[in-house]
């Protein structure tokens, strides 16, 4: 059994709410599932995130990725104490999607005092892997 790396208990209605106003909000994001060590979510594939060419647009599926891990990782430290930001992100799109929605999953390669590391696979509705990212994460000391 895996054990939890979650500093207190993962709300996904909190998440959703907290994110409905920024970036995430406009293209549809929302959290959809939490296990001991992932976050998952998923984005839709209209308007809002095809590009020209009538596909997922690379910058969208990065926007999900960076979303999930971001939101991961500020929720395994002590918000009183730290936060985290986003330092580098890497993104391979392996797949082109025209609908649906794409689905994403947050897992951490390490969690450190003062970094951390995420992997995000990103999948079509059939499964398929269409973008796998990495992020790099600074864990921020909140100052008194």
């Amino acid at each position: 059994m895996v054990k939890p790396i979650w500093f207190s208990h993962v709300d996904l209605e909190a998440l959703n709410a907290r994110h409905a106003g920024d970036i995430n909000g406009h293209l549809g994001i929302e959290m959809t599932g939490h296990g001991p060590d992932w976050l998952e979510g998923r984005m839709p594939v209209d308007a809002r995130t095809r590009q020209p060419m009538g596909i997922l647009h690379g910058g969208a599926s990065v926007v999900l990725a960076e979303t999930l891990a971001s939101a991961a990782a500020n929720l395994c430290v002590d918000p009183e104490k730290a936060y985290c930001v986003g330092q580098e992100v890497n993104a391979n799109h392996l797949r082109a999607v025209t609908d649906g929605y794409v689905t994403g999953v947050a897992k951490p390669f390490h969690l450190g005092r003062t970094s951390q590391v995420w992997g995000i696979e990103i999948k079509d509705g059939e499964g398929r892997p269409t973008c796998i990212a990495r992020l790099t994460i600074a864990v921020v000391a909140r100052r008194a």
